[in-house]
């Protein structure tokens, strides 16, 4: 049946603009052929967001010449030009999915809570625990004030103690909380917590909310059980949520299969590719209010969404967060700190415009470089291995641990990083893209590096639940383009000093050899798709991930940038002195052919 669908339709539905891809298959494989988008018509004076489903169907049919529509029916199955065989969606619509989480002990069940409620695709408004340090006024206060789509509640392992988590229900039952969305309807509220509790959740919640009760998501200490959960999440997605926002009842007849939360789709896809390849993947998607960070490593999947840290609604909240002068460090001009805080503002009161100077284009990326960074430090400290695992079960002992921050996010084992969103995939040059990645991720060792070319990760992400072959190969082909590899120092040391001596053989057989000084940037033609064999020997204080002195050998592949090898050492470090630094910036834009040269 999978092999049957030559024709695919997929949507996604975003906050501001709903975007259609056409899949057809060639010969034995599939391809994205064609693209169309309108903006989203949840908001009024349409208040139905078919109509924008449909205007973006009609820019379709008008570029690829097929007839998708008959009045406003889709044509099934296809036939010639005419019709699709199957139409999938995601949506992110009207804020997308927003959730509360509650939880016993805040570093355990409260923390796997959150883990699977930003698995299943929600932004998580805040997480309740009852060793949270606020009085139970103040949590009753907290849960009425944010109004979410739903709540999670976990807590206890099974057979363990009941209290706490019945306490975190009464708080809920006490708040009354009413949804965002259809307010005459009750919140739902999904019970994933000790079993041995779940008849008390009944009599406390089953009243007031919209009860669902689901396997434990912590049933031990020492195993996490998410996936029921982040499956129950995401069916009340569609029952509560979408089926409240205007016209969405409609959109979900028309779908072939379930409509999937923007970031979770990602999330799906994200997974598998590191499935297919058998590799460790970091992906980022950066919006213009929030930034969502992805990875998979040695099998695990994470995900986070720092809601807070975005190109134009949020960019105010980067620059508090960071701090100007971490913006400023980044540009090769001397810039005043009040006019480059003057331009920032103007981005938030104007979301939607695109720089027009190129020295507002280098402060919008030097504010990306600054958001990613701090999205993935927050990814990291999330992205951990589980808590309380070899510690005593007694519920006082949990209550007194202190937090540990293993993360699993290994950067001497990462393969690949995908970067997503406006600033990445539409900078005027890939090599921009290339650069604010390698800056903000600061990856170890060999790296490829790849961006989402059109943004159409998340119509791939719900199609891969469906048809996992023709997902990676849309995917691999016309989603992604490679970058480069970047070659990185994982240890730091004294600038100037002589680090590297590499040997290229390229897949011509010309041959290269030159020594590169610790803090220089090169940048390596090697086009895309092409191997070449590179062999690098750090001197006796430098490390390339084998060791201090160790060769590196490897096959590298080539992309629209090339080969990088980034010699400025881990961590990054960049010169105190203004004039050091703006010199330094400027050395490095130049290395990657960043920026027009104005000189």
């Amino acid at each position: 049946m999978k092999n049957s669908f030559t024709v695919i339709v997929a949507t996604d539905c975003g906050s501001t603009t709903t975007k259609a891809i056409l899949i057809e298959k060639k010969g034995n494989e599939y391809r994205q052929t064609f693209r169309g988008e309108a903006p989203t018509t949840v908001e009024s004076p349409f208040e139905d967001v078919t109509k924008g489903v449909l205007n973006s169907f009609a820019e379709l049919e008008e570029l690829s010449g097929r007839t998708l529509l008959d009045g406003e029916k889709i044509i099934m199955p296809a036939n010639d030009l005419t019709g699709v065989d199957m139409y999938i969606s995601t949506s992110s619509a009207g804020g997308g999915l927003q959730m509360m989480v509650a939880g016993a002990v805040k570093s355990m069940t409260a923390q796997s809570a959150q883990m699977a409620a930003l698995g299943a695709g929600a932004i998580v408004m805040d997480i309740i625990a009852s060793n949270d340090k606020r009085l139970p006024h103040e949590k009753i206060e907290r849960i009425r004030y944010l109004r979410p789509d739903m709540i999670l509640l976990a807590g206890g392992t099974d057979g363990g103690t009941v209290t706490h988590v019945v306490e975190l229900a009464e708080y809920i039952a006490a708040a009354n909380p009413k949804p965002r969305l259809g307010t005459t309807f009750q919140l739902p509220v999904i019970y994933a917590g000790n079993k041995e509790a779940r008849e008390k959740i009944k009599e406390v919640l089953e009243s007031k909310t919209a009860l669902r009760i689901t396997e434990n998501l912590r049933p031990q200490l020492e195993r996490e059980n998410l996936n029921p959960a982040r499956k129950e999440i995401q069916n009340l997605f569609l029952e509560h949520v979408m089926a409240h926002a205007p016209g969405y009842n409609k959109l979900m007849t028309w779908t072939s299969a379930p409509i999937m939360p923007t970031p979770a789709a990602v999330g799906k896809i994200i997974q598998a590719i590191a499935k297919k390849d058998d590799i460790n993947v970091v992906g980022v998607d950066i919006g213009g209010a929030t930034t969502d960070v992805f990875s998979v490593f040695d099998g695990i999947f994470n995900r986070t969404v720092s809601a807070n840290y975005g190109m134009s609604y949020s960019v105010s909240n980067v620059v508090a967060e960071t701090g100007i002068e971490n913006i400023t460090k980044w540009l090769s001009f001397e810039a005043d700190e009040a006019d480059v805080r003057n331009r920032i503002k103007n981005k938030m009161i104007r979301p939607t415009t695109i720089p027009q100077l190129l020295e507002d284009l280098k402060i919008e990326h030097a504010i990306a470089r600054e958001a990613l960074r701090l999205a993935f430090e927050q990814h990291k400290s999330l992205a951990v291995s589980l808590r309380g695992v070899q510690r005593g079960k007694d519920i006082s002992e949990s209550f007194k641990q202190t937090e540990e921050k293993e993360t699993l996010i290994d950067m001497n084992k990462l393969d690949l990083i995908v970067g997503s969103g406006g600033v990445l995939s539409h900078a005027p040059r890939r090599s921009q893209a290339m650069m604010m990645m390698i800056d903000a991720f600061q990856p170890r060792g060999i790296t490829m590096l790849a961006v989402d070319s059109i943004f159409m990760m998340p119509h791939l992400g719900v199609l891969s639940t469906i048809n996992e072959q023709a997902a990676t190969e849309v995917f691999e082909k016309d989603c992604l383009i490679y970058l480069g590899h970047c070659v990185s120092l994982t240890n730091s040391g004294k600038l100037g000093s002589k680090c590297i001596e590499y040997r290229i053989v390229f897949h011509d057989k010309r041959e290269e050899a030159e020594t590169v000084l610790f803090g220089e940037l090169r940048c390596i033609d090697l086009p895309v798709g092409k191997e070449a064999e590179i062999e690098l020997t750090p001197t006796k204080k430098f490390d390339l991930g084998n060791g201090k002195g160790q060769k590196v050998t490897a096959k590298v592949t080539g992309g629209v940038v090339g080969l990088v090898i980034d010699a400025r050492g881990r961590p990054l470090s960049i010169s105190g002195d203004k004039g050091l630094q703006r010199g330094q910036i400027s050395k490095w834009e130049k290395a990657f052919k960043a920026y027009p040269d104005t000189s």
